[in-house]
């Protein structure tokens, strides 16, 4: 399993706009990051457990903030009624619809997933399953 994901944005205050508002309705909370992250960094967890851990930062590089081509971000939400939240959220503070709240049956029967590209470009997707829900330990 992960120990964080990180994916880079130019405007960082948008950025955490952007992912309070979609990963708030999965029960995920921005956190302080440490103080070798410094001021060019957000990072997101579940207030009960310290990993894995989600990163935007600043490019390293500091070259403009690129989307990886064919990179996705997958958070699982508590319910159905989490991603259409979370969905929504995100739309409403500046990302772009890539595939609205839905079943997905090609993936399986309760797939019920939505996509989103972040301010910064990066495909985000929301997905909730029985399977992981349970797997994650995640309480609606």
């Amino acid at each position: 399993m992960f120990s964080h994901v990180t994916v880079g944005a130019d405007d960082l205050d948008l950025a955490a706009d952007f992912y309070d508002a979609v990963l708030l309705p999965l029960g995920l909370k921005q956190r302080a990051v440490e103080p070798d992250g410094g001021p060019e960094a957000r990072c997101w967890v579940r207030p009960e457990a310290p990993y894995p851990r989600f990163y935007v930062y600043k490019p390293f590089d500091r070259t403009p903030a690129r989307a990886g081509n064919g990179a996705m971000l997958a958070f699982v939400a508590p319910t159905r009624a989490a991603v259409d939240t979370a969905h929504a959220a995100g739309l409403a503070q500046g990302g772009s619809d890539e595939g609205a709240p839905g079943l997905r049956p090609q993936y399986a029967p309760d797939y019920y997933g939505a996509y989103l590209r972040d301010p910064s470009g990066n495909k985000v997707h929301i997905v909730h399953r029985a399977e992981l829900t349970e797997s994650f330990r995640i309480l609606p």
